[in-house]
């Protein structure tokens, strides 16, 4: 049978660029499809990252007026992933963040720079490139979120499309006045097309116009068609809610393998958790806590934001304190979260450490080392790091919200009966819900052979891409065949 040809359009794919879980998805998931019978081509804004790391690429198409200058598709491998890449210098050849300028500022050409991406998309989806007819174009998120647009109001026969939506609180709203520049014809300044409250919706314009919507996780479709998660979009969403799915994300468990991570001071798995404790003294040196192998520690990996419920956690330092507990906390976000986070642990030498930033390394080790990770998100489409905690045996602390109540189990007494907790949840979310959770977590650790079972079956809770990758599959596979061409 022939492999479905699928092209993904992201604004990042891991490992050449990412700037948090987006990157994740899209470059772990072309791998897990090849095992399903789905060939996917990946495209990307051509950052001087991109292209370094395709630097023999084929040329394949050709685009000379666009926005503003000329650019071209090129076609290559970097690893496991088949890239083709948007080179357009004038709109992608500047160095640090794809999305914001050295002064921390989105770029203001943000909006040409990611319509030329969806363009991009559009070409392809129509057959531009004779050696590659996709059936489907799968846009992830915003700054892709125009290429249902373009091929909607095309000419011609076009591959289907799917929108995926990472986070709804990130829309990429832009001013009316563009519609002619983008090439958009009048009739797509509607409401039924591209118009979201007078401007350019970008997300919306896929919303509104994909064959089929996905989210990251069964919980988050649901949440998104409520006023209070839907960001003005809930009524959209409802009405496409026939075409609306969520299939969880999953890790790229090579690369998330505590047995086989380079990146650890020692390898372990579950039947070798004595190792786990290597990994939690190099955490407390690292970090320069008390060198106490019996102190119950917790780690956050998270975004220093209102969405991750940081300002909860910490109101909810005391609790922490209350446990004799350690803290490490590695991350970077609003600046009031990230001087008050360094502050309290300038008071708690010792027992807190705070690090303001992000290290794939440190993020292994914290993952390997802590015994506990908190999770206190106010919303979470799905999220990534509780899924890395339960493959490392760090049990994740987290609201019952979105994919983190779809992925892990509370350790209540009925389930702890029942041999299935495998973590610690709470809702609502506040701070005194997440002082009773950081309660509970202490107390649990207090009883050394129960946490170690829950630790064993965190570890073998399934986080891979293959249910996932199945789900897709069959979702494209649905499309293509009630294809009304």
């Amino acid at each position: 049978m022939k492999p479905l040809a699928v092209l993904s359009v992201a604004s990042e794919v891991f490992p050449l660029v990412k700037t948090g879980g987006l990157g994740d998805v899209v470059g772990a998931l072309p791998a897990a499809l090849a095992h399903e019978g789905v060939a996917v081509r990946t495209l990307v804004p051509g950052y001087p990252a991109v292209l370094a790391a395709i630097p023999h690429p084929d040329v394949v198409y050709a685009l000379p007026r666009l926005f503003g200058g000329a650019a071209r598709l090129l076609a290559g491998r970097a690893g496991e992933l088949d890239l083709l890449a948007l080179d357009a210098p004038h709109l992608y050849g500047r160095p640090g963040n794809p999305y914001l300028g050295p002064d921390g500022r989105e770029w203001p050409d943000n909006a040409l720079r990611f319509a030329a991406l969806a363009r991009a998309a559009a070409e392809l989806g129509r057959g531009a490139v004779p050696a590659f007819h996709p059936d489907i174009v799968h846009a992830h998120d915003w700054q892709a979120g125009l290429a249902p647009a373009f091929l909607h109001y095309g000419t011609g026969p076009h591959a289907r499309t799917v929108m995926t939506v990472h986070n709804l609180a990130f829309q990429g709203q832009f001013p009316h006045e563009l519609l002619a520049k983008l090439g958009l014809p009048t009739r797509a300044f509607a409401v039924d097309g591209v118009e979201y409250y007078g401007s350019i919706g970008y997300l919306k314009a896929g919303l509104a116009l994909a064959d089929r919507i996905t989210t990251v996780s069964p919980t988050y479709a649901g949440e998104i068609r409520t006023p209070e998660l839907g960001m003005g979009l809930d009524g959209l969403l409802r009405t496409r809610a026939p075409v609306l799915s969520g299939i969880l994300n999953g890790i790229d468990d090579s690369v998330w393998n505590p047995a086989t991570d380079p990146l650890l001071p020692a390898a372990f798995d579950a039947r070798q958790l004595p190792r786990r404790g290597a990994n939690k003294s190099a955490l407390q040196a690292r970090f320069g806590l008390a060198p106490d192998p019996g102190a119950l520690l917790f780690g956050v990996v998270s975004r220093l934001t209102w969405q991750k419920g940081m300002d909860l956690l910490h109101e909810a330092l005391p609790a922490i304190d209350r446990a004799h507990a350690q803290l490490v906390v590695l991350g970077a976000g609003d600046k009031p979260l990230e001087h008050a986070f360094t502050a309290a642990a300038a008071h708690r030498r010792g027992r807190m450490a705070t690090l303001i930033g992000y290290d794939e390394a440190l993020a292994h080790l914290v993952q390997a080392g802590s015994d506990a990770l908190l999770l206190p998100s106010r919303f979470e489409p799905c999220g990534l790091t509780q899924l890395c905690a339960l493959r490392y045996g760090s049990l994740p602390v987290v609201a019952r919200v979105g994919g983190l109540a779809d992925t892990v189990i509370d350790a209540n007494e009925m389930a702890l009966a029942a041999s299935a907790g495998t973590g610690i949840v709470f809702s609502p979310v506040s701070r005194e819900t997440l002082e009773i959770a950081i309660d509970r977590t202490a107390a649990l650790w207090k009883t050394p052979v129960v946490w170690r079972r829950v630790q064993v079956r965190a570890m073998s809770t399934d986080v891979g891409w293959t249910r996932p990758a199945k789900r897709y599959a069959a979702l494209y596979r649905d499309l293509v065949a009630h294809d009304p061409a």
